[in-house]
């Protein structure tokens, strides 16, 4: 990933790094960090000596055909993970498993707390399973990372890239050894991901909005929604008026 895709992003969008000196050169750690793009999840490792693993959607590794095979074999080159999200508390555990897997070799481990890309450029409430179990099952120093105008470069559904410079800001590691022992305690989780996503906040710089991203998108969905069926429903007024209205002309007495 690194000779091929890490150098050509690092060649077309020359970013930029703050703290580089805060990622550990041995052992484990988990890199978590806001999550602008689905190209954050490239352009992080590509500007790090280090391979970093993150978890991605099974769908990019099962897909049948020719096609499904290129883009499982690209996953797997650059470093991902295949975790099921067919059911929303099995998709949590496997992504906490994997993680720990990945520490256990001593590498390092990235993850989105929020759970899912922002749908409007800011920052959102951390989810408290993932990240804060893992973090406190390992015992590894979580790196707060905070991706800067990924989202310009790439926004969802955007298939060609715009060039511009991008930029990658890290933190301090945060140690919650204090923690150890508690990771089945809701308070301790909570209080740990609010930690992180106030470190991650910032450095991003990005606005804080207290509610999961997830819920957002549905909001944001069901809006859209609503304003398509009320345009269909002023539409369909439209055409009824137009309609009663060439009726009434066409059945009015010629003098």
């Amino acid at each position: 990933m690194k000779l091929t895709i890490g150098g050509s992003l690092k060649l077309a969008f020359r970013p930029w790094v703050e703290g580089r000196e805060h990622i550990p050169a041995h052992g484990p750690a988990i890199l978590a960090s806001n999550h602008l793009s689905f190209s954050d999840s490239f352009f992080l490792p590509a500007v790090l000596d280090r391979k970093v693993t993150f978890i991605a959607k099974a769908e990019y590794f099962n897909t049948p055909g020719v096609k499904g095979r290129l883009t499982a074999a690209f996953f797997k080159g650059v470093g991902q993970l295949p975790v099921d999200r067919s059911g929303a508390r099995g998709a949590g555990e496997a992504a906490i498993r994997s993680g720990i897997e990945v520490l256990e070799h001593g590498e390092l481990f990235g993850i989105y707390p929020e759970g899912t890309r922002s749908p409007d450029g800011r920052l959102y409430r951390g989810k408290p399973g993932g990240l804060a179990r893992v973090a406190l099952a390992t015992g590894a120093p979580v790196v707060p990372v905070a991706m800067i105008d990924t989202e310009k470069i790439q926004p969802p559904g955007k298939v060609v890239p715009k060039l511009m410079r991008p930029g990658i800001r890290i933190g301090r590691p945060l140690d919650f050894s204090r923690y150890q022992g508690m990771e089945h305690d809701r308070f301790v989780l909570r209080a740990l991901t609010d930690e992180v996503m106030y470190e991650i906040m910032k450095l991003s710089g990005q606005e804080y909005v207290d509610v999961y991203a997830t819920a957002m998108k549905r909001q944001l969905m069901e809006a859209a929604k609503a304003g398509r069926e009320a345009g269909r429903a002023e539409k369909d007024a439209g055409r009824g008026a137009r309609a009663s209205l060439a009726r009434e002309e066409r059945d009015r007495p010629a003098r």
